[in-house]
C-alpha cells in the first residue's frame, strides 16, 4: 500500500522525494504536495514517514506484513 500525504499538513518541502529510495513520488514537482507516482514500487522503509517535518504522511502496510512470525517452542 503506498504512502498517504495529508495536504492539508504538508509544507510542501520535498523531503519525502528525495529520501525515497524507490522513487515512488517520481515527476513531483517541486512546492506542491508529492504525487505517489508508482504506488506498488514503496518497499515501506518509512524513510518517508520519518523525515516529514509535519507528520503528514503515514503508510498502510500490507496485511501480509502485519503479520507477526511466532516460533514454535522447543523442549516440549
Amino acid at each position: 500500500m503506498p504512502p498517504v500525504i495529508d495536504p492539508d499538513l504538508c509544507s510542501r518541502c520535498g523531503q519525502c522525494v528525495d529520501i525515497c529510495s524507490e522513487d515512488v513520488f517520481f515527476g513531483s514537482d517541486e512546492g506542491e504536495v508529492p504525487t505517489v507516482t508508482y504506488p506498488l514500487e514503496c518497499i515501506h522503509f518509512s524513510g518517508c514517514v520519518y523525515e516529514c517535518p509535519d507528520e503528514a504522511i503515514t503508510l498502510r502496510i500490507p496485511l501480509p506484513m502485519l503479520l507477526v512470525y511466532r516460533p514454535t517452542s522447543t523442549g516440549q
